[in-house]
């Protein structure tokens, strides 16, 4: 991650003496705490340091070895201030970091480890003062917030995440609650605000999460009419991956939003009547957000921003657990390994930076108009079906273009120099080509030939007119044939005064030459060969001989001897410093008259940039759609068919999961989904442990979003309607740091599910109840599946090993069992004892699996032998105990036919009784008015059986009935 310069290149040293690190030891003493995942950084020029903690940190992160450490400070000057550092009295452990490590690291921890970072200067103090060196706070930066570090994390790269940041709040009344968010897309020039009523579980606002990709959530700290609300709030949060950060409550009052907020839009968008400003609670969240985000701050962000009222219900709604589930964006922890584990790494065969952030936008957006989604698809058809274009423009094209958000924020910012402005206008005659590309594609659908028009062409060109001015702007200031060389500078007649001292550095050039000859004539050496006029770093032009010919000038007035080193003596004649001085002179005027038109050239570009931040959304689109088709091509996708929403079934042929078979040594099984309503929008899926299950339910949600993105999908056939959102229960796993267990956050996400989900919506659910004991969890299962298929009624894949479940069927008409496939072969063991050998079959059939695999899956993980026949042998004295498979076959009976099979028992026993009696005559009675029995005892069984033989034919009706008498 951190390259090779962390073990092989030298490390800067400290240059403090002693009472210097003992000064610096007591500065560091008094800092006041920090937060938690902060780590602060010292600027010393060159390079950077850290210390205490952060120091022991940044060892073993960056460098992998505390050997790296070095202690500052006598012990007594350091031990307070390292004492919470886990250091030793040695002193402060300190660590120096190079620039390049540096950069690494800050990306690194702010967009990966979501850490805080403070970076502190040294500010000279009066002259003459002993400790005339004290450090201030200069720079800060969090996930969400990375402004004051822009130059340090992509100054050498294109960006290709979205930074977003959010800010709520929340208004508390009986019976409901208000939430007004507002958020901040720096990359995009982007001021969001939204409002709504929300539900006691945050649902809207955790979509909303999901949508926007946040980095980093601001929060009230000490609003105590909403604090039960706040805690729950920031649960939600950070279970989403989201940094909190608390501010006061001041913070979100709205006395200068509306003046703050027209200083940061554009013309386009400023005014005072705009009806965003109605939205009380969305403007108090953005006034803490731009206070937080010191957007005022930068003069350069004045009059960028375009205001945008975020509609939720444009979008498909994900939660938390939806998007771990759909492997929708790579981990953190997966950064460098296989791509493919994740949609979002699977899609992104993108050629640009602005590509790739709107393919996880869109990835997190999923639509919900079908007539967007159908444009989306047919555009990915029409590169799907013309391979050949399809290449040429990632490769001639979209691979040549830079990133012009990047570029336009270095214009705003007045840090742009001549490459940039060459690299806009090296892009923008690319367009010329990229549209007669575009014009040359014949779709097989006519109607996609229009669409091309519209969505591409006609803007192309429009950007292409506008642009006209800039190019002829670059061509009569920039010298475009000193680029095969790298130089990037003016062209000298673009001004004349520019052009006169260049005529003047030609001359004295030309004069440094002749003086060459003068002096190689006069000592009579080749000047080719061994006199040399070279421009050295501390002489400037100077003459320079072997040692050898040393003696020629030796004694010699006219020679200046200046320095004699291993290469040979360094010497200057009178002449040559003259033409060198005067050389130089001239050079600094060209330079500083060239920086003064440079900055000219530079601010024109910057007018332009409106247009080429609407061109960097164009390429961006473009870009997306052919990765996708570059995909869907390559893999075999198929076009879905989607109905609108609350419309149609779910009707996939031969089903893949996209990133299981994309993995290297996978033979992916595939297998058909059909859920229709009305009869099998409710899936029980049961079978056995590695089976398959949790990848069939999770491929239906992956490639309903992959539809709604306007992606093909992996099937050989699809049919979809469009889901107003996906909600996901698959494997909570312990967040013991956040006070939640495995079960509570199960708990959370199906409370989620209930009470978010509608008709519309697609749930998937794996496992439901393992967290807690067997009949809880089953009790637990049985009443959300229920509630699902009889009061939400919507589409619904349940996988569980609670085969009782699958008795669901019988009283919900609409419920359907399906079992992923075994094969069970029995063998004969000693004493008796089958040896059951299965194999995995990973096909989806229909009907139920009523067996439990556990063990062998075991035995698949290589545990030890005789751990394995141990679990066994309990297993087959349980089921000697009492066999499992009646008991299966009661709980699967409905409650009529229990009913009637208990009423028939009665009935039967009855009978038997009566006969019983009859055959004793009756005379008899015991102490308790019963009947004395006279018969013997195996009359009495004889009768029994008489009785049974009658009542075989109506026990032989009841299942409830047969599986009483098997268990007997």
């Amino acid at each position: 991650m951190y390259g090779s310069e962390s073990t092989s290149a030298p490390r800067p040293q400290f240059e403090m003496d002693r009472e210097g690190e003992d000064r610096f030891c007591k500065f560091v003493e008094r800092m006041p705490p920090k937060l938690d995942g902060m780590v602060r950084l010292f600027d010393r020029g060159d390079y950077y340091s850290a210390h205490g903690a952060d120091a022991v940190f940044i060892a073993n992160e960056v460098f992998k070895t505390t050997n790296v450490l070095k202690y500052l400070g006598s012990s007594s000057a350091s031990n307070a201030a390292s004492s919470s550092s886990s250091s030793t009295s040695r002193g402060l452990p300190s660590v120096t970091i190079s620039t390049s490590l540096t950069k690494a690291f800050l990306r690194d921890a702010l967009t990966t480890k979501q850490m805080r970072i403070e970076i502190y200067v040294a500010e000279e103090r009066a002259p003459g003062r002993k400790d005339n060196t004290r450090w201030i706070l200069a720079k800060t930066a969090s996930p969400g917030n990375t402004i004051q570090l822009e130059d340090l994390l992509f100054n050498d790269r294109d960006q290709t995440t979205d930074i977003v940041s959010m800010a709520i709040k929340i208004q508390a009344k009986e019976g409901g609650r208000t939430v007004g968010v507002a958020f901040v897309d720096i990359q995009e020039k982007l001021i969001g605000v939204t409002e709504f009523v929300e539900s006691e579980n945050f649902g809207n606002t955790e979509s909303l999460i999901i949508q926007l990709g946040i980095k980093e959530c601001v929060l009230q700290a000490d609003d105590k009419k909403a604090d039960h609300e706040l805690t729950k709030l920031r649960t939600l949060v950070e279970r989403c991956g989201v940094v909190v950060t608390e501010r006061k409550s001041v913070d979100f009052q709205t006395r200068n939003v509306e003046q703050d907020l027209n200083r940061l839009l554009d013309q386009n968008h400023s005014g005072a009547a705009l009806p965003e400003f109605d939205l009380k609670q969305a403007m108090g969240a953005l006034s803490a957000l731009l206070s937080f985000m010191n957007l005022l701050g930068d003069q350069s962000l004045h009059g960028q921003f375009r205001l945008h009222h975020h509609d939720l219900s444009q979008y498909m709604k994900l939660d938390a657990s939806a998007l771990k589930a759909l492997n929708l964006m790579p981990s953190p922890n997966d950064q460098g390994g296989n791509k493919n584990m994740s949609l979002y790494g699977l899609l992104n065969r993108c050629k640009t930076s602005q590509g790739q952030r709107l393919l996880g936008r869109w990835l997190k957006q999923p639509l919900i108009n079908l007539h967007e989604i159908v444009q989306r698809q047919t555009m990915v058809e029409v590169f799907v079906d013309d391979d050949h274009t399809r290449k040429v423009l990632q490769e001639q094209y979209l691979k040549l273009m830079p990133d012009f958000h990047r570029i336009s924020k270095k214009f705003h910012r007045r840090q742009a120099g001549l490459e940039d402005v060459v690299r806009a206008y090296q892009a923008v005659q690319l367009l010329p080509g990229l549209i007669e590309k575009l014009e040359n594609i014949q779709p097989r659908d006519p109607s996609a030939k229009l669409l091309i028009q519209e969505m591409y062409l006609k803007p192309l060109g429009e950007h292409l007119q506008y642009l006209e001015p800039y190019t002829q702007m670059v061509e009569e200031t920039i010298d475009l044939d000193e680029l095969s060389r790298h130089n990037y500078v003016l062209r000298p007649e673009f001004d004349a005064n520019l052009q006169n001292i260049r005529l003047d550095l030609l001359r004295t050039r030309d004069l440094l030459d002749d003086e060459h000859d003068a002096v190689a004539d006069a000592l009579k050496l080749d000047k080719e060969k061994k006199l040399h006029l070279e421009n050295h770093q501390v002489y400037k032009y100077s003459f320079r001989i072997t040692k050898a010919e040393a003696g020629l000038i030796r004694n010699k007035k006219e020679y200046i001897d200046l320095a004699t080193q291993k290469s040979g003596t360094i010497f200057q004649t009178k002449t040559l410093r003259s033409l060198s001085d005067e050389y130089f002179q001239l050079q600094e005027r060209y330079e500083k008259q060239q920086r003064e038109l440079v900055r000219s050239v530079v601010d024109i570009a910057a007018t332009y940039t409106i247009v080429l931040e609407l061109l960097d959304n164009l390429i961006a689109s473009i870009d997306v759609t052919v990765s996708m088709a570059h995909v869907s091509d390559a893999a075999e996708y198929v076009k879905p068919k989607l109905s609108e929403k609350g419309t149609g079934d779910v009707i996939v042929k031969a089903a893949r999961h996209p990133c299981l078979e994309a993995q290297p040594d996978i033979n992916f099984i595939k297998n058909d989904h059909e859920m229709r309503k009305g009869q099998s929008e409710f899936i029980v899926l049961t079978g056995p442990n590695m089976g398959g299950k949790s990848t069939y339910i999770r491929q239906i949600g992956v490639i309903a979003l992959m539809a709604q993105v306007g992606c093909f999908v992996p099937a050989d056939e699809a049919q979809l309607p469009i889901f107003d959102c996906i909600l996901a229960r698959v494997g909570a796993g312990d967040s013991q740091l956040k006070g939640v267990s495995t079960f509570m956050a199960e708990m959370l996400e199906t409370a989620t599910i209930i009470k978010s989900a509608t008709k519309d919506s697609l749930i998937i659910i794996d496992e439901l109840g393992r967290g807690t004991s067997t009949y809880d969890g089953f009790g637990l299962a049985w009443a959300i599946s229920e509630h699902i298929a009889e009061k939400i009624r919507a589409f619904c894949l349940f996988a569980t090993h609670f085969h009782e479940l699958t008795t669901l069927d019988q009283t919900n008409s609409h419920v359907k069992n399906l079992h992923v496939s075994a094969n069970v072969t029995n063998g004969e063991k000693g004493g008796g004892r089958s040896d059951r050998e299965i194999t995995l079959l990973y096909k989806v059939e229909e009907g139920i699996c009523d067996q439990s695999f556990g063990i062998h899956v075991a035995e698949l993980a290589n545990f030890p032998e005789s751990v394995v026949k141990v679990a066994k042998r309990k297993a087959e004295e349980l089921e000697d105990f009492g066999d499992g498979s009646a008991d299966g076959i009661l709980s699967k009976c409905s409650k009529s036919e229990t009913e009637q099979g208990t009423a028939l028992i009665n009935q039967f026993l009855t009978e038997w009784k009566t006969r019983v009696s009859t055959a004793g005559n009756g005379e008899a009675t015991n102490g308790d008015g019963d009947v004395a029995m006279e018969l013997s005892e195996e009359d009495m069984v004889n009768e029994l059986k008489k009785v049974a033989e009658e009542y075989r034919e109506r026990f032989e009706g009841n299942e409830w009935v047969k599986g009483v008498m098997s268990s007997l």
